[in-house]
């Protein structure tokens, strides 16, 4: 048996030290979360602007059976905003604004 093979089927790191479980998976919080609308031809548009211009991670939040954010948000959606700055980019918005607002 190669010492590959059982470096392998031991679970054995490089440096030989036993590794017993899965590492740990890092859950972050998307930092971008994007307000929008069941059915809305607009919110469509700019998932697909978020996708053309690789912003890397967001969360989709719909406002529609929420009171607060539909007082909040009602016919500006879509929204993007910042949770880590609290700044909000109001549709309409193009390649240019988006990649300077998320820094992709």
């Amino acid at each position: 048996m190669s010492w590959l093979f059982y470096a392998c089927a031991n679970r054995r790191l490089w440096s030989g030290q036993r590794y017993d479980h899965h590492p740990p998976v890092y859950r972050f919080r998307a930092m971008l979360i994007l307000y929008q609308r069941d059915d809305c031809k607009l919110c469509d548009e700019a998932v697909a602007l978020l996708a053309a211009v690789r912003v890397p991670e967001f969360e989709s939040v719909w406002i529609d059976d929420d009171a607060q954010l539909e007082a909040r948000y009602g016919e500006r959606v879509p929204v993007l905003r910042d949770e880590a700055s609290g700044r909000e980019l109001d549709w309409p918005f193009d390649t240019e604004t988006l990649r300077a607002f998320a820094g992709a």
